[in-house]
């Protein structure tokens, strides 16, 4: 199945005793050539989705138990010449690669050279491995590539800091990837290279090395994601922003210039779209509009009122009744 920029590939669309198979060539042909093994070939199920996003590709892959070895064969019949930094969701993935074997937790990250023999194993958690995987290519990376080897088949810390800015920025970026436009899917790719860039450079101590419009763009993904966990605090202000990163009001004012809007009114449409969710969402159905508004920052009920017919064009309780799932009919 193919989308504007992504491709899936679903082993459900082959007769059941050829699915392993067929995903086995799949993978040689259209990605990696490697020696793919399962010992649950016989009832494999398995799923990638592939985005093509700007200079490199994102690619989710939700697999059953396997093994895969790349051996210098392979390497010698194709090779792409990328680094591909990996983060386990669900299930745990061995990877081995010069000499090193890594096993990384859950929602870490782990670094591997296509240019180099490799071997990886998946060990499910509730039937699957999840994973997603970014091809960075090497050519496109502007660090020391020595220092950067010396982080092939090492875990790196995901849940904090800058690869955890990196995990989340992809996991939200393959759930949302059927809305992007052309220009969204060259633009979030440069995002994820500098955010992979950063990572990588912050641990091997090379930053001096990455550009400086590099630098802003993560700092923004990184102001962005302080906006978004913050919503619900009232004392969220642009001064509090600029002070937590560091940089003055002025600064950040700039940052936000060539997204056409500023920061105080990024912040109202953020609260804005949290609560008009919590409107259609069922499960707070009994919730008083005005307790929806003060969850997401609105202090005084008139004011939320007020901004959300601006925004949406009607009072946040007309919104909730025309928008309300209607009873279905019982069939005698």
């Amino acid at each position: 199945m193919l989308h504007v920029f992504e491709t899936v590939y679903s082993s459900d669309e082959w007769p059941p005793g050829e699915r392993f198979d067929r995903w086995r060539e799949m993978i040689t042909q259209s990605y990696l050539p490697s020696v793919v093994s399962c010992d649950e070939a016989a009832d494999f199920r398995g799923v990638a989705r592939v985005l093509q996003a700007g200079p490199v590709h994102v690619a989710t892959l939700r697999l059953p138990a396997l093994q895969v070895l790349r051996t210098p064969v392979h390497v010698r019949r194709f090779d792409p010449d990328q680094y591909q930094l990996a983060v386990t969701l669900q299930g745990r993935r061995t990877m081995a690669q010069g000499g090193l074997e890594v096993a990384p937790e859950v929602g870490d990250l782990v670094l591997n050279d296509s240019s180099h023999p490799y071997e990886s194993w998946m060990l499910p958690d509730r039937g699957a491995v999840e994973t997603i995987t970014v091809g960075i290519p090497r050519a496109a990376l502007p660090l020391p590539r020595m220092k950067v080897d010396r982080l092939l088949a090492a875990s790196m810390a995901g849940g904090t800091g800058l690869g955890g800015l990196l995990a989340q920025f992809l996991v939200r970026l393959v759930a949302e990837s059927e809305s992007y436009r052309p220009q969204d899917t060259v633009r979030l790719g440069m995002v994820v290279l500098d955010l992979a860039t950063a990572v990588l450079a912050h641990r091997t101590e090379t930053g001096g090395a990455v550009p400086p419009e590099s630098r802003q763009r993560v700092l923004l993904v990184s102001i962005n994601a302080f906006i978004e966990l913050r919503l619900g605090t009232v004392q969220l202000s642009p001064a509090l922003v600029a002070a937590a990163h560091h940089i003055s009001v002025r600064q950040l004012h700039r940052l936000f210039l060539p997204q056409g809007t500023t920061v105080s009114e990024w912040i109202r449409h953020r609260r804005l779209e949290r609560c008009r969710r919590d409107l259609l969402d069922p499960r707070l159905a009994e919730l008083p509009v005005h307790a929806v508004g003060a969850r997401w920052g609105f202090r005084c009920a008139a004011d939320f009122s007020r901004a959300f017919k601006t925004a949406y064009g009607t009072p946040p309780g007309d919104y909730r009744r025309r928008n309300r799932p209607r009873p279905t009919k019982r069939q005698d």
